[in-house]
């Protein structure tokens, strides 16, 4: 594991594999290791002939944590995505987000556009414009001292998943009140890079993938059979578009 520095924060990184890079941006209450080595992700990337760099994001994993909410918003944490191409010297990469990661990459994509040759949306369709419900009460979970008194479904899923990934509950209370700024049609709009917006069929948190398409100049929808939210992210049907679409979309085109 290795690490890198931004904007106070000690980052931790991975970087494997030869070819096209593509940054891999984990989703809420998760980390690179539980997003994308576990679910096979940078294995099917390597062995398809890319580079896969995956990073925990402040507040997750192996990352520094922060307990202050304005530290999570999602243009700081694409600053923390930018800062590691610049860290290793890339110009320009293809970047795919998980759920959380999917905005991330969506501001990275704005905020950065000469950085972003493709953007993958995993896990988070027109959700990323309307909102994906009340996420204060997985606030509220997160910091519950007694796990079985959690009435809400979502607080508990998130709370149970939390506990597997062991991680630090107050930082994550402090993430998810800030790190889901909306973004309007007219800046979703601006996003020109060829886009994949992949959400799963039983997925009730991301909205609707081909709605946000639809707003995108270059986005295409894919629906993951049968998956809800977490299912989504290991996909077989899931990887082999990914796949399809980077091969489409050369960094040189």
């Amino acid at each position: 594991m290795d690490h890198f520095s931004h904007d106070g924060f000690d980052l931790a990184y991975m970087d494997e594999g030869a070819g096209e890079p593509v940054l891999l941006i984990h989703g809420f209450a998760s980390s690179y290791k539980t997003n994308w080595v576990t679910p096979g992700w940078v294995k099917t990337l390597t062995e398809a002939g890319f580079r896969a760099i995956a990073f925990d994001n402040r507040g997750h994993g192996n990352s520094s944590k922060s307990y202050e909410p304005e530290d999570y918003r999602a243009q700081k944490m694409a600053g923390d995505a930018a800062a590691l191409l610049d860290y290793l010297d890339i110009e320009r990469a293809h970047v795919m987000g998980y759920s959380m990661g999917a905005r991330i990459a969506a501001f990275m994509a704005l905020d950065y556009p000469d950085r972003v040759a493709t953007v993958i949306f995993g896990g988070l369709g027109f959700g990323m414009v309307d909102g994906v419900g009340d996420w204060d009460t997985i606030a509220v979970a997160l910091l519950a001292e007694d796990k079985s008194t959690i009435a809400d479904k979502r607080g508990q899923m998130f709370r149970n998943f939390a506990d597997q990934t062991k991680s630090d509950h107050s930082a994550l209370a402090a993430c998810i009140k800030t790190s889901r700024d909306l973004i309007s049609t007219e800046d979703i709009g601006r996003i020109a890079q060829p886009a994949l917006v992949a959400v799963g069929t039983t997925d009730d948190i991301a909205g609707s993938p081909e709605k946000l398409a639809r707003f995108l100049p270059n986005g295409e929808a894919f629906a993951i059979e049968g998956r809800d939210h977490m299912l989504s992210v290991g996909d077989r049907t899931f990887k082999k578009r990914a796949i399809e679409f980077l091969r489409a979309h050369p960094l040189s085109s």
